[in-house]
């Protein structure tokens, strides 16, 4: 590029230089000839101007010879000059020079460059236009490509995202450049290298990468269907029996989540029948035998229970579930045991099939527009979440305590996780299991009545139980062991033990993600 930028210019100097030895020439003949109505530079210019455009006034002309080879020379000229403005005006009209003009004059607004127009970038495109007024959506591809046009406001420019971040240079806000497409020998490497642009980068992956630090992101469809499936369906009180079909990668994920999140009460279990190939994932996740019973039901702990055989052997079961979730990879085949399902087995619960488009007369869940949006892609919310988590750990330790970009990535998962958990905590303390966002209001009145209620020491162990088994959960499912001290080298803690051995402060320790929705509270009242 600099190579070519360094001839253009000597081009141009060339052909500037001739251009003045031309109306030197000229100038010294007609000077010398009392005749002649070139006298001075600016005339000899305005001569060349008139002849070169075409336009020819008449008002002044050549009079000896060597005016006449000068004037024919302009004469040439003007039809390819004017041959080459026509056609560089073209060009620049019909190029990415024309979009990337009208870019530059939008610098201070919130670009996000989608390196390829695909269903989901399609999805994510429309939602963010509709939550962001600022929003310039920019597609890095021709228009001429695609067999139907979007009919919303964006842009097509097929340039590079090291192009559009110079043309954004610092103005406003870090351009957020997606790379949807997944594919991780070819995506995630470029997404390191886009990183190095002064860009917020956001790639779809398939290896279970998910960083929040920096600003590279990966993210997965399977896992942003899973949060919002138990987020928009969550666990509720009189469900014990969950049975999963299908566990490919929807499945896991869907199970992981579950396992994350749905800690709803010290006495409340649950059983997970799982239907699928599973011997990697119990290889992987062996310490999930230290909270789960595995393999049969208890009544003291959740339960996970793996099926070799096929779910059609089980027919008691899938009576007795309270829900069936099928998240088979293969959305076909998850249509086929739906319509098997209801024709020929008897079932009481309620059948959440994974679709990615809606579908009438069916519990769905999964579709693009639930999964492709700035609350999953972009996790905003969750992030804040997250952060607020840790900055009130760290206001109160700031002797061992670490910012968030310093954290070690398990130690931002489980923060990640206990802000997801938060939902669940609103429910518990408003008593209402569907509530499904996090209002101003919700937050207020769950806070107000934690303060109140942490009074009754009761009521504060309670609490207390129900978040050190969620954290027990989740170290358990990164094969965390019980210490004597903290050693991440080790994966080792002593907080990794039965709530009654936890020593009053580490049972302490259990408060801060109740007091984080205080800390909500202040943050949208100050937003508002």
């Amino acid at each position: 590029m600099k190579r070519k930028r360094r001839i253009y210019i000597i081009f141009i100097l060339v052909l500037a230089g001739i251009y003045l030895l031309l109306l030197m020439l000229m100038l010294q003949a007609e000077s010398a000839n009392p005749q002649s109505s070139i006298r001075t530079l600016g005339d000899a210019v305005w001569y060349s101007v008139v002849t070169l455009t075409t336009v020819g006034y008449g008002d002044i002309t050549p009079v000896t010879t060597v005016g006449h080879i000068v004037g024919i020379i302009f004469l040439i000229l003007s039809t390819g000059l004017l041959v080459t403005l026509v056609g560089s005006v073209f060009s620049f009209l019909s190029s990415e020079g024309f979009p990337l003009l009208i870019l530059s004059w939008q610098k201070k607004k919130n670009w996000y460059y989608f390196a390829d127009m695909g269903q989901e970038a399609n999805v994510l495109a429309q939602q963010i236009l509709e939550e962001d007024a600022d929003a310039v959506i920019i597609f890095g591809q021709s228009e001429n490509s695609l067999e139907e046009k979007p009919d919303y406001p964006c842009m097509f420019i097929n340039v590079s995202p090291e192009r559009i971040a110079r043309c954004k240079g610092g103005a406003g806000s870090r351009c957020k450049v997606f790379l949807m497409k997944e594919n991780d020998i070819g995506v995630n490497p470029r997404a390191v290298n886009i990183a190095r642009l002064p860009v917020e980068v956001y790639a779809r992956t398939a290896s279970g990468e998910d960083t929040l630090s920096g600003n590279i992101h990966f993210f997965h469809n399977y896992d942003c269907c899973a949060r919002e499936y138990w987020r928009k369906k969550p666990l509720t009180s009189g469900e014990s029996q969950i049975v999963l079909i299908g566990f490919g990668e929807y499945g896991e994920a869907l199970l992981k989540r579950a396992i994350m999140t749905n800690v709803i009460s010290p006495e409340h279990h649950v059983s997970y029948h799982i239907f699928g190939d599973v011997g990697y994932f119990l290889h992987m996740h062996s310490g999930l035998a230290r909270v789960f019973s595995i393999q049969q039901e208890a009544d003291d702990r959740d339960s996970l229970i793996f099926y070799e055989d096929s779910w059609t052997m089980h027919r008691e079961l899938l009576a007795a579930a309270d829900r069936i979730i099928i998240c088979e990879d293969d959305e076909q085949e998850g249509w086929d045991i739906l319509w098997h399902m209801r024709r020929y087995y008897l079932t009481r619960g309620r059948i959440d099939l994974r679709n990615s488009r809606s579908a009438p007369g069916i519990s769905y869940f999964g579709t693009n527009e639930s999964i492709y949006t700035p609350e999953h892609i972009l996790r905003t919310t969750l992030n804040q979440v997250a952060i607020a988590m840790n900055n009130l750990y760290r206001s109160s330790h700031p002797e061992n305590s670490l910012d968030w970009d310093q954290l070690e990535d398990y130690l931002r998962q489980s923060k990640i996780a206990a802000s997801e958990h938060v939902f669940t905590k609103v429910r518990i303390l408003l008593r209402d299991e569907m509530i499904i966002g996090l209002s101003a209001r919700d937050l207020e009145r769950a806070y107000a009545v934690y303060k109140k209620s942490i009074r009754n020491p009761d009521f504060l162990d309670r609490c207390r139980r129900i978040e050190h088994q969620r954290w027990l959960r989740f170290y358990a499912y990164y094969n965390w062991t019980y210490g004597p001290v903290h050693r991440e080298d080790l994966r080792q803690d002593p907080r990794i033990c039965p709530y009654d051995e936890l020593t009053p402060e580490f049972k302490s320790y259990c408060d801060y993600s109740w007091e984080l929705l205080g800390e909500l509270r202040l943050k949208n009242e100050a937003d508002s």
